[in-house]
Parts: C-alpha cells; sequence; structure tokens
C-alpha cells in the first residue's frame, strides 16, 4: 500500500481528491492500495529532562548539564489518536510519500514520525509549492527521491536539538540563580528568542539614553515664472552638526533676518539627472510581515495565518514560508496563464493588463537566486476574492501587485537640485518630475519617502536656469528637536532578525556572516516574537514593542554570547552547512553540548546582581508584589503568598483577587 503522510488535514483532503481518493476512514482517506493521512503539525516532540531521569523533575544546579546520550522523542497527547492512525497505515504501507510543507520543519515532521514507527521501507518526497489543482498534478507527476531532502531534516534535528539543549539547559541553570538572587520568576532563555528579546532592549535603553538636541531650521517660500516653491536654508558648516542641522541660534536668527530683508534670490545652479527604478522583488514572508505591519497595522503572526489561509484555504498564491523572492527562470512559461487568470479573477484589472509587457524578464527570475522556494506569487488558476475577507483581500492584492509590477516599465523620475543664495545666505530646493510611471502604476510610492530620504514634500519645480531670479514669497523660522528612535514594530523586529549581520558589532562574527544569513527562519521569527509577548517579555504599546522589567532582567543576567544575535546567526548559518551535506548533525551538535557544558561550569557558582521588578500594590493587604508566571502567561503575585493572594494583571491597573496562579517552567524556543 502506498501511503501519503501530509501535515495538515487540508492538505491531505486536496492531495486525496487529485489523487481520486475519495472514501474517508478514521484520520484518514483511503481507497485500494492507497492511503492519504496527516499529521496535524508535529505529532511528536523531544522528550523532557524527566524522561531520561525521573529526577530531573526537581530543578537543581547539581543536576546541570543534562546532555542526552541517545535523544528520545514522544507521542504528544493531545494528537495521540491520530499518531495511531499514522502508526497503523504505517506498520501497513509498502510505499511512502512525504507531503508535509516543502521546508525544514516539514520534513522534521515526517521523519521523526517514520523514525519512531520503525517503517523501513521505500520513501519519496512530494514538493508543493501551492495547493492549486494543477501544482499538485504537477508536483506528483515528479515525486523527489528521499535523499534529495533528506539533508534538510538533518538540518531541522539540528535545529531542535540545539535549542533543547540552550533551553533546557540554561532556563535552569539561570531561573535557579535568579531565586538565589531573590528573583521569583522563570528566566527563559532560548537560542532564538534571547538574542531577538535584546534587538528590542537594546533598542529601548538607545531611546531611554537619548537626550534631544534643539535645532534650527528655514523654509523659504519662493516664486518664479508665476509657479511657488519652496527651499530650505543651508547653515554654515561652523554652526551644524554631523546631519547638517545648524545647533546655533543666533545664526539661524541673523540668517533669517538677512532673508527677509532681501526680496529676492538668485539661481546659482541647476542640476538634473534622471532615476530608473526596477520595480522590487516578489514577496519573501519576512517582507510580507514587515510591509504588512507598515501598510496594513498587521502583527507578523496575523499576516503569517493570512498568508498561509491565502496558500491553504483560497488556493489563491504559492507556499508562503518562503526566504526568497525570486522565481526559477523555468516559471516564466507560467506568466500568461497566472496573468490571465488573475484578470478572470478581477476583470477590474484590465486597464493594468493592457499596459504589462508578458515578454518581459525582469530580474526575479534568476535560478542562481532560488532557494529551496520561490518568491510568493498569485497561483495558476482563477481566485474566488469573493471567498477572502477583507483583510485577506488586502494582502492578497499586495502580493499580486508586486508580480503585476515584473511587467510593468521601469519607474523613471528626474531629480532636480538647485542651489541658490541671497547675499552670504545658501539655499537649496529639490524638486520630482516623474517621466514614466512605469510599475508604480501598481505599487503606490510611500509617502515621504524619496530615494532612502526624508523629505517633507515632494514637489515639482518650475523651470529654473542660472543666473536667474526668484522673488521670496515667505519665510519660516522653525524650532525643532531632534527625535529619539522610534520603538520597534512587529514588521520592523522580524526585519532587524531577517538582516542581524548589519547589527553585529563584533568584527570577527561580522566577517564570518553572510549578508542574508539572519536569527530564526521564515517559519519561526511569528513564533518567536509570539511566545516573549506570552511570557510577559515583550508589551505591546499600540502598534510598538517594548521591553518589559523581566526582559532587562533576562537580558543583564545571562552571559552576553547567548544574547548576541550575531552569534545565533553563526548558529544559523550552521544549519545551513548542515543542509548543504557541509557539516555533519553529530559534529554540531558535539560542538553545541561542550559549549552549553562550559557555560554552566563558568556560571554554576556565581552570584547574578539583578533587578527585581516592582509590580503595583496588593490589591488585598497594600504590599509589594513580585511577578509569577502561569499557563496564561505572567501575574503580580503578593510578596506574601500564600498568607495573601492577591494578584494585579500585568500591563493594567485592574486588580483581581482571584486564587493565586501555577508556577510553570518554561520551555524556549
Amino acid at each position: 500500500m502506498r501511503v501519503y503522510l501530509c501535515e495538515k488535514p487540508s492538505q491531505g483532503k486536496d492531495i486525496a481528491r487529485i489523487l481520486g481518493v475519495k472514501q474517508r476512514g478514521n484520520g484518514c482517506y483511503n481507497a485500494t492500495g492507497i492511503a492519504v493521512t496527516w499529521c496535524i503539525g508535529h505529532l511528536v516532540e523531544a522528550a523532557p529532562p524527566e524522561t531520561y531521569d525521573e529526577q530531573l523533575k526537581r530543578w537543581t544546579i547539581e543536576q546541570l548539564p543534562i546532555i542526552p546520550q541517545h535523544w528520545r522523542v514522544e507521542v504528544k497527547p493531545r494528537t495521540a489518536t491520530q499518531f495511531k492512525v499514522v502508526k497503523a497505515l504505517l506498520s501497513k504501507a509498502t510505499q511512502l510519500v512525504i507531503a508535509t510543507d516543502a521546508d525544514r520543519e516539514g520534513e522534521l515532521i515526517a521523519r521523526e514520525i517514520i523514525d519512531l514507527c520503525g517503517y523501513r521501507g521505500p520513501v519519496e518526497r512530494l514538493w508543493l509549492s501551492a495547493l492549486n489543482d494543477v501544482s499538485i498534478r504537477a508536483a506528483l507527476g515528479k515525486l523527489r527521491p528521499s535523499a534529495e531532502t533528506l539533508p534538510m531534516y538533518y538540518s531541522a534535528l539540528a535545529r531542535s536539538r540545539a535549542d533543547w539543549l540552550v533551553g533546557m539547559n540554561l532556563s535552569r541553570l539561570f531561573t535557579l540563580l535568579g531565586r538565589q538572587a531573590g528573583y521569583d520568576g522563570v528566566l527563559s532563555v532560548g537560542r532564538v528568542q534571547t538574542p531577538t528579546l535584546k534587538l528590542v532592549v537594546d533598542r529601548d535603553r538607545e531611546i531611554a539614553r537619548f537626550v534631544s538636541v534643539s535645532y534650527w531650521a528655514i523654509e523659504v517660500d519662493l516664486s518664479a515664472s508665476g509657479r511657488a516653491f519652496t527651499a530650505q536654508w543651508v547653515a554654515p558648516a561652523a554652526s551644524t552638526d554631523d546631519a547638517g542641522r545648524c545647533l546655533q541660534q543666533p545664526v539661524a536668527q541673523q540668517a533669517e533676518q538677512q532673508l527677509r530683508a532681501a526680496s529676492s534670490v538668485q539661481v546659482d545652479s541647476v542640476e538634473t539627472e534622471r532615476v530608473r527604478e526596477g520595480p522590487p522583488l516578489l514577496f519573501d514572508l519576512g517582507t510580507l510581515q514587515e510591509v504588512c505591519s507598515r501598510q496594513l497595522g498587521l502583527d507578523v503572526q496575523e499576516t503569517l495565518d493570512i498568508a498561509q489561509a491565502l496558500y491553504e484555504k483560497h488556493k489563491a498564491t504559492t507556499y508562503p514560508r518562503s526566504d526568497c523572492g525570486y522565481l526559477p527562470e523555468s516559471m516564466f512559461a507560467e506568466v500568461s496563464t497566472v496573468l490571465d487568470s488573475l484578470f478572470k479573477s478581477d476583470p477590474t484589472l484590465g486597464a493594468i493588463m493592457h499596459q504589462l509587457d508578458r515578454s518581459f524578464q525582469s530580474r526575479a527570475w534568476n535560478d542562481g537566486k532560488v532557494t529551496a522556494h520561490h518568491g510568493i506569487i498569485p497561483t495558476l488558476e482563477p481566485a474566488n476574492l469573493s471567498a477572502m475577507n477583507e483583510k485577506e483581500l488586502a494582502v492578497y492584492r499586495l502580493i499580486r501587485s508586486h508580480y503585476l509590477a515584473q511587467f510593468l516599465a521601469h519607474h523613471e523620475y528626474d531629480r532636480t537640485v538647485v542651489s541658490l543664495s541671497c547675499g552670504e545666505q545658501a539655499l537649496v530646493s529639490t524638486g520630482k518630475q516623474v517621466a514614466v510611471t512605469g510599475w508604480r502604476l501598481v505599487l503606490a510610492e510611500p509617502q515621504g519617502a524619496e530615494e532612502g530620504n526624508t523629505v517633507s514634500r515632494v514637489q515639482v519645480l518650475p523651470a529654473l536656469r542660472n543666473g536667474m531670479t526668484c522673488q521670496v514669497a515667505g519665510i519660516d523660522l522653525k524650532a525643532l528637536k531632534t527625535l529619539p528612535p522610534r520603538a520597534y514594530t512587529q514588521g520592523e523586529l522580524v526585519k532587524s532578525m531577517k538582516h542581524v549581520a548589519k547589527l553585529v558589532s563584533d568584527p570577527r562574527l561580522k566577517q564570518k556572516l553572510k549578508d542574508t544569513v539572519g536569527i530564526g527562519t521564515e517559519a519561526t521569527r511569528a513564533n518567536i516574537i509570539g511566545g516573549l509577548i506570552v511570557r510577559g517579555y515583550i508589551v505591546k504599546k499600540g502598534r510598538a514593542i517594548r521591553a518589559s522589567d523581566a526582559a532587562f532582567t533576562l537580558i543583564d543576567a545571562v552571559p552576553a554570547a547567548i544574547a548576541d544575535p550575531g552569534t545565533t546567526a553563526v548558529w544559523e548559518q550552521a544549519l545551513d552547512m548542515i543542509e548543504t551535506g557541509q557539516l555533519a548533525l553529530d559534529t554540531f551538535i558535539d560542538k553545541q553540548a561542550a559549549w552549553i557544558t562550559q557555560l554552566i561550569g563558568q556560571y554554576r557558582g556565581t552570584s547574578l546582581s539583578i533587578k527585581i521588578p516592582q509590580g503595583p500594590p496588593c490589591p488585598q493587604c497594600g504590599g509589594a508584589t513580585r511577578q509569577r508566571s502561569s499557563k496564561s502567561g505572567p501575574f503580580w503575585s503578593c510578596g506574601r503568598y500564600p498568607d495573601c493572594k492577591g494578584t494585579v494583571p500585568i500591563g493594567t491597573s485592574k486588580a483581581s483577587r482571584a486564587a493565586p496562579r501555577k508556577r510553570r517552567s518554561a520551555k524556549s524556543s
């Protein structure tokens, strides 16, 4: 019997339908000689320490480090019924097709089950980039050999075991050291979550340290040939900072007086250059999350959920958990099919369709840049837009627009910089005249953005020439202050996680890192951020996210190497090397275990000097409260517990008199 092992029931249903397997069984679809079943995500998980030794249920420093000699996995209790279904089918299977998600995690989900069930028969791999009928049929017609994707399993297994070693050992170590220092919460340490948290802590500290500086600017309203435009005063170098801002008020006031006394200024030079911009690449997941956070106000997990729904439920877009914005060159043959389907889905695209050049192959088609997955694009078949909710439709339109942009001309504009003078005072005016709209027909330019500069307005200048006189219509002296860095949004945090090499200061790490290596993966970053929010380390404040007191405590307590994003990015690079066969799984885990052992030996006898977060007064007795953890997240609990059972939810001023919650240990990512 041939068994197809999918990741989710919805995928199983789609594949079974294409295979013609219509009979629904218990946790599967079956027919003569064939069965389609699914995992519901991870059916098994890495066993906790107490599985190896019952005494490890109790946390003590003497037990550390905990390093399994023979790694174990165990069936997750809540999905044990489905595991039994899969195990029974595998016991009868003579052929197996892995049909889980086409990525590292999908490989891990399937192969851990295969190993635990003891299946030893032939294995093939179904590699799906989309769940529409045409894509499923095409993928079923060219199954991959098992050996081709096996290294992805080793890479995912290395990631899972490294996470376990760091999370189980260092969370226990620093929680116990924290208790000795009087901290009553769990200090949850994770290979990815802790350096991610450090990014937020560092940004918040940068904001807290920021000292605003006063500066002065002058905006001059001018006119020439009957047309109005504005210019900015250029302060003398001796009075400015590195950004060209005037820090000396008397200098600005003197300039204002001279400009007010004059009725005109003279044009000294006019320089115009034609700027050509190609369309942006197609979306990878991280870029989609960043753009949806900025333009639509969506959390990164919400964006991932919507992208997953567009892929699984609506069959409207391709696989979302991609780290690549390029397409295989072979997919250029599908362009007309995709574009025709887009028009059938939405006839209002008619005007744009007539302007597309279907023969134009943009830089997005590049075999050398494609990774395990290609960029997120619309599928080959018409989508039912009426079945999408408002947010799904908004995300779909972003993905569609980036695809359509590939077939429009470059966006071209003339950028003009005019230098003017009035006695000793210099002015500059910048203008922009669009020559060819091109791909901006479908992707609007962000307001106030021009070539990476902050521009308050984009103006079209009148025709100006050297020596021309312009009339002064108004002068505005502005007293301004420098602004602190902005707090992270979830989208901006994902961007920093992706491009962490830019934030690494250690020259040795910087040299080792590729610019493309980040921390976490497209598939895990949303979960990492969500986990930090649930644990109370990150607090949402509108669209911004800020570090909690507990976050500062944790980052100050753990070794710098654990919290350094550069260290984790090097680990991610090692996982890539395992996937490409350049590094052995066992070698990587042995190095991780040795490093964990060294850290524990170094910190075992140390005392932590940590800040104990102080909460609001106890609502029952008025005494001090301490942060505790529960299944529902962190909360403030009376320091006199169990004599007093007052609690206060974190992030609110509303007090509750609920019974105290049980503290739980936190696994980390």
